[in-house]
């Protein structure tokens, strides 16, 4: 799903960014959600960043990838918890790339991400390159049957900057002890 929105960015470059677990829900700017088998996803594009919500039998889940004023902690290469609904294992990667190299990978999100089911894909106004986007990923996620995964995406064009994030939720199913 593709959404052209006239909200600005909120977040200036990646250094601004702050990953939390368990972070309240801020007002979206774009929502898409899924369903993998018993459990509701929620992807959520907040002002140049995201928040991915699951909720399960259970409980909740919510990652958070924001300017977050006041709260301490940075974007983390790799991340590990034992979470109530599941397995939780996230990992970033910050890179510095040329216009030119982003506008390709802009275009490459545009292609494979804004039109497939679990994409949702918000371009910001004033630069073509401004973009946010996320997908979770349908290798047996969307139907119950294994780990679920999103992979998020946030272009900084005024400072070059491409920030990518991975995310693996091995959900606990029904009959299983958390």
């Amino acid at each position: 799903m593709r959404v052209g929105i006239s909200a600005p960015f909120v977040d200036t470059r990646a250094a601004d960014l702050v990953w939390a677990l368990g972070h309240p829900l801020i007002d979206p700017l774009a929502v898409r959600a899924l369903r993998s088998g018993p459990v509701g996803i929620e992807l959520r594009v907040l002002g140049a960043s995201h928040q991915v919500v699951v909720a399960s039998a259970y409980g909740e889940l919510v990652e958070t990838v924001a300017c977050l004023p006041g709260v301490d902690g940075g974007l983390p290469g790799s991340a590990e918890r034992a979470h109530g609904v599941g397995r939780y294992r996230f990992d970033s990667l910050v890179e510095t790339l040329t216009r030119t190299e982003l506008t390709h990978r802009v275009d490459r999100l545009h292609r494979e991400v804004a039109d497939d089911p679990g994409g949702l894909l918000v371009a910001f106004p004033g630069d073509p390159l401004a973009v946010t986007a996320l997908h979770l990923s349908s290798d047996g996620a969307r139907d119950g049957g294994g780990p679920l995964r999103w992979r998020t995406w946030h272009v900084y064009p005024q400072s070059g900057e491409l920030v990518t994030t991975d995310t693996t939720l091995s959900a606990h199913v029904r009959g299983e002890t958390p």
